[in-house]
């Protein structure tokens, strides 16, 4: 191990945690509260991280919430659903460490900061009807609305989502008819929220948390940017920071958590660590491999798991808080009724209302051409689209923007526009609408997952809220593109049980933890389910914690010998 200690220190804690996002927060609270003396490092001006971009769910099996509402469900199914989707790409041992641990850091943080959740009602698991050990709903929880302006001087500096309609819960915007009736949701509400700054979704998760660390008196460092870990020859001790132009030394007696989210604006390690080419992001520029540049001179084993290429859409003129393009997910928009995506041969090529299957097939080659056939790919749409439902930041009855995709009065015009085979498109529409005007879609399924109308549907349109045919001229489409996985990342240092850091001698980096999306996912494989990248950081912190400050948690052995994992 590195030897390379400053001469002096400036600054001194037990616990030093790296990354203002839930995960990092979580360890800091924990040690504080053990007893420990914790500073969190914060290289933006904000703190709150990726957390407050999210849509802020946390995905917790068996959780108190659920069974109050008569909810059946236990660590049991939860880790059953997790090992089955995962396709044996995670670890049993992670996905129960995580399934048996998530439920009781959410207790812990209710009753220690003040958290307040509540289940999404009527949100289902992703493979509700798929299996067996999916729930319509009980596993997905929001935070109730949370006061901003109890944040005092930090207020300001607490992250919001220029993406995320923070003014309003799940249950508010899907009481409305969901996403894709916008127009009937309660702006009223909205509006009287935002202009007393009560913070719902991911903005609101992460609020929590800070005021948790601000009532403990714990130091946020913003702008401290983490240059390099410090060892001593047997363990990490610090940290060598950067702030105002300045060098620091912090030293951390017990530990240091890595919690730095992912590396999705940097583009070499998306093309080589999750084999994904040139794609925008939702995310601030400071996402970008720090945990690897970090933990890498440590000899940190890095592991990966199947990953999945984002689609995404940009409005022309719209700029995210930094002057940079803001990009929108595609997600909400390719599952609408009136609604399809074609490639180049203007085919369909999976259910675009869910992601999980259809994102699979962007990256697709064809070894005979080696090409890949479904990308470049557009999302098409009809005139009912425009005057019923929400298009990327596009709202029923505005004008179409200049310079965004193309326009065309017949289905021929709109695919020699786009540069996709005529004949092929007009085949593929044709036979879409048949079966949309039935609900069906004997193709790929589409609209056949609760979920899928639930996310991106309209439950108020049938036979099926997903489907609908595409007959009113004109017609519009949009090229997609390549978007990131708003932080969840395919590769991340591995971790042990305890969120320490390990070599690839599998053994652990004594004084280094991580936690959230700077560590590999083996808790899931290769699925992904909302709400577990949050479920996952606030656990992971607050395991790393425990662990560093001498209270590390027995409760996975029980659940070993109760299982016979």
């Amino acid at each position: 191990m590195l030897n390379n200690l400053p001469g002096k220190w400036d600054l001194e804690a037990d616990v030093v945690a790296i990354g203002s996002g839930v995960g990092g927060l979580a360890a800091a609270i924990t040690a504080h509260d053990l007893g420990a003396s914790a500073i969190v490092l914060e290289r933006a001006e904000q703190v709150g991280g990726v957390t407050a971009l999210s849509m802020g769910e946390v995905w917790v099996a068996g959780n108190h919430h659920a069974a109050a509402l008569g909810v059946e469900d236990s660590v049991e199914s939860g880790f059953r659903y997790l090992k089955r989707l995962s396709m044996d790409y995670g670890s049993d041992l992670a996905i129960l460490n995580l399934v048996a641990h998530a439920r009781e850091a959410l207790k812990y943080f209710e009753e220690k900061i003040g958290l307040r959740m509540e289940v999404i009602r009527s949100c289902p698991d992703y493979y509700y009807t798929v299996t067996n050990d999916a729930v319509a709903e009980g596993r997905m929880l929001e935070c109730v609305p949370f006061p901003g302006e109890t944040l005092g001087d930090w207020q300001p500096k607490t992250r919001l989502s220029p993406q995320m309609p923070y003014g309003l819960t799940h249950d508010d915007m899907f009481r409305g008819g969901g996403v894709a009736n916008m127009m009937k949701w309660d702006f009223t509400l909205m509006g009287e929220r935002l202009t007393r700054d009560e913070r719902c979704l991911g903005p609101g998760l992460a609020a929590y948390f800070v005021k948790g660390a601000l009532d403990r008196g714990i130091p946020l460092m913003i702008g401290a940017n983490a240059e390099e870990l410090i060892a001593d020859g047997t363990r990490v001790v610090g940290v060598r920071v950067t702030q105002d132009g300045k060098e620091l030394f912090v030293k951390a007696g017990k530990g240091v958590l890595v919690a730095v989210s992912s590396y999705e604006q940097n583009q070499n390690l998306n093309k080589t660590l999750s084999r994904q080419l040139e794609q925008g992001t939702m995310l601030f520029s400071g996402i970008n491999g720090a945990n690897f540049r970090l933990a890498g001179p440590l000899g940190a084993r890095i592991a990966s798991v199947p990953d999945i290429t984002s689609l995404g859409i940009t409005i022309p003129g719209e700029e995210d808080e930094e002057g940079q393009q803001l990009w929108r997910s595609a997600l909400p928009v390719i599952g609408q009724p009136h609604t399809i995506v074609v490639n180049r041969a203007g085919k369909r090529f999976g259910n675009e209302a869910f992601y999980r299957s259809f994102y699979y097939t962007i990256d697709v080659i064809d070894g005979a051409s080696q090409t890949h056939p479904n990308y470049p790919c557009w999302v098409v749409i009809d005139s009912q689209v425009l005057e019923k439902y929400p298009f990327a930041s596009l709202t029923p009855g505005m004008d179409w923007p200049e310079g965004l995709g193309a326009k065309g009065d017949t289905l021929a015009e709109l695919a020699n526009k786009i540069g996709v085979d005529a004949r092929g498109f007009e085949e593929t529409v044709a036979r879409f609408n048949v079966h949309a005007a039935q609900g069906e879609d004997p193709d790929f399924g589409r609209g056949t997952q609760p979920w899928s109308v639930w996310m991106c549907g309209d439950p108020l349109h049938k036979p099926n809220g997903n489907l609908g045919p595409l007959v009113k001229a004109p017609f519009y489409a949009v090229e997609l593109q390549r978007m990131g996985g708003t932080a969840i990342p395919a590769s991340g240092l591995m971790t042990d049980l305890h969120n320490r850091v390990v070599g690839w001698d599998d053994q652990p980096i004594e004084g280094l933890y991580a936690a959230g999306n700077s560590t590999a996912r083996m808790e899931t494989g290769a699925v992904m389910q909302s709400g577990i990248s949050n479920g996952r950081g606030m656990t992971g912190g607050w395991l790393a914690a425990r662990h560093a400050c001498g209270d590390a948690s027995d409760l996975l052995e029980r659940e070993v010998a109760r299982l016979g994992v």
